[in-house]
């Protein structure tokens, strides 16, 4: 028994997990916190677990999980990224691209979802402006 569970676990080491851009959607009010991750099924159970354990990263996110209660919540994806034969196994910036894709489309901020509005370069160099000039 202990050398077919060695073979199971192995096997799945080196399968292909879906990998991609997930959402975390509030039914109640539609809120979206949208995520990516090279193994999808882990990181809907990682996000999971730290809901249910009130330690959360996206503390908005984690108010209204409160809040609503886990019922309100559906994980999905919203995009695969297929692996490519004879490329590494390392697709971290192709998911960090993806995921930018997908902030720029649905713009999850504010009244939409639990992302911070990003802040433009303008902005920035405003509030660099301020600082130093002591305002």
């Amino acid at each position: 028994m202990n050398e077919r569970k060695k073979e199971l676990k192995k096997s799945y080491q080196q399968s292909d997990k879906p990998m991609g851009i997930y959402q975390i959607r509030n039914q109640v009010n539609g809120k979206i916190f949208i995520g990516y991750a090279q193994d999808l099924q882990a990181i809907f159970n990682s996000n999971r677990f730290q809901l249910k354990m009130n330690g959360h990263t996206n503390k908005a996110l984690q108010k209204e999980w409160n809040e609503f209660g886990e019922v309100a919540f559906v994980f999905e994806i919203l995009d695969e990224l297929k692996p490519k034969p004879g490329q590494s196994p390392n697709y971290l910036s192709e998911l960090k691209e993806l995921h930018q894709l997908w902030l720029d489309n649905l713009e999850p901020y504010g009244e939409k979802g639990y992302h911070a509005k990003p802040i433009s370069r303008e902005e920035r160099l405003a509030m660099m402006a301020k600082n130093r000039d002591g305002n």
